[in-house]
């Protein structure tokens, strides 16, 4: 069940709602804040046995909007009966929700400070102000490349902040690289954000995935796992929920098949409007690991270029993206890294598409109605 406030409800509404959940025995209340740009909502989410709860004492409290029980099995991220709000968030500076949209180019592994710095200064001009840096990489072959670790936070987070990069999203695949990247933000005077990315590979890491729900620090970027079906890596993402960490951006990056031959993976970007509908979640593109090449084409445009298209055009507002100084010489995935005299190019295209969506559902009330 979950109770909904009016927007920007103070603390006495929710407060209420706590004394009244304290008299039904088994039931256990969790309070969310979803802070959107204009304004924050507040939802009491109770878990345990409901069934027996009635709604009533709740609508009768002022300032609650609506008491909807929920039957799905992603409580927390799903789009239930009458929410039709989207779970935005502002996090160092940067919004993310879907009124917005944030390109996250960089370099898929980290592999020394002068590519850092020279992906940085590039964003720099451009005024993007987040990347993707890869410090943990897991492999599929044990003896490839594994990333820097720790070694390298220090000098990242020290560019990040010279450049005015505000978050960097960074893969972590075991608890302790929470702390590894907190205690060395902290060392930093905090320079830059970090949002802590679930590779695809440990979609169902459930354990990492409660310790990456329970702290409050970092927001999450959730990949959808490369095997698994769409339901099992939305409730894999409610494991983060649940814990107690909202702040959750789920990505589409592609899925393993041999029917997605020439791409590396079956690019499965027309899931993005699926995702908007059973879930509030802002969501993600990475075309990078979907095609898997930079082969140039012949209308001037990567596959890359067509599949951020196909996301935008679909309502993602974020796209991570590989680049890379020097992609024959990247330590990992460099068949598919963007050149950086491409970046102005993504940039403006990002722009096109993204123009070219809100231009659509601009004009779309009469197709909704349609199809009502």
């Amino acid at each position: 069940m979950i109770v909904m406030l009016e927007p920007d409800s103070p603390e006495s509404v929710v407060s209420a709602v706590l004394q009244v959940a304290s008299q039904y025995k088994g039931v256990t209340p969790r309070t969310h804040v979803i802070g959107g740009s204009e304004y924050t909502i507040t939802e009491v989410y109770l878990l345990g046995s409901t069934a027996q709860v009635p709604v009533e004492p709740f609508e009768q409290i002022p300032g609650v909007r609506q008491v909807v029980r929920v039957s799905q099995k992603y409580r927390v991220i799903g789009r239930h009966k009458g929410q039709r709000t989207s779970a935005g968030f502002e996090y160092n500076g940067v919004t993310f929700d879907e009124r917005s949209v944030n390109v996250f180019a960089g370099l898929c592994a980290v592999d020394n400070p002068e590519n850092v710095d020279t992906m940085m200064a590039a964003l720099a001009r451009l005024g993007i102000r987040t990347t993707r840096m890869g410090a943990y990489k897991p492999r599929t072959n044990p003896y490839e490349f594994q990333g820097l670790g720790a070694a390298c936070l220090p000098w990242v987070f020290e560019s990040a902040g010279k450049h005015g990069i505000k978050v960097i999203a960074m893969e972590v695949t075991h608890p302790r690289h929470i702390d590894e990247i907190r205690d060395a933000l902290e060392r930093s005077g905090n320079a830059t954000g970090v949002m802590l990315q679930v590779g695809t590979r440990n979609a169902q890491n459930f354990e990492l995935l409660k310790s990456i729900g329970q702290q409050r620090v970092f927001p999450v970027l959730f990949k959808r796992g490369m095997g698994i079906t769409l339901e099992e890596s939305l409730n894999a993402c409610e494991y983060v929920a649940s814990e107690g960490n909202p702040k959750i951006i789920f990505c589409l990056r592609g899925v393993k098949t041999h029917l997605g031959d020439p791409h590396r993976n079956m690019v499965d970007f027309a899931h993005v409007p699926v995702v908007r509908r059973l879930t509030r979640l802002p969501v993600c593109v990475d075309p990078s690991h979907a095609i898997g090449q930079a082969a140039p084409p012949p209308d001037g445009l990567p596959d890359i270029f067509h599949a951020i298209g196909q996301g935008l055009i679909a309502g993602a507002s974020m796209v991570l993206v590989d680049f890379h100084p020097h992609p024959e010489a990247a330590l990992c995935d460099g068949p598919q890294a963007l050149r950086m005299e491409q970046l102005p190019a993504l940039q403006r295209y990002v722009q096109l598409v993204r123009s070219a969506y809100e231009t659509a559902v601009q004009s779309g009330d009469g197709l909704q109605a349609t199809g009502a």
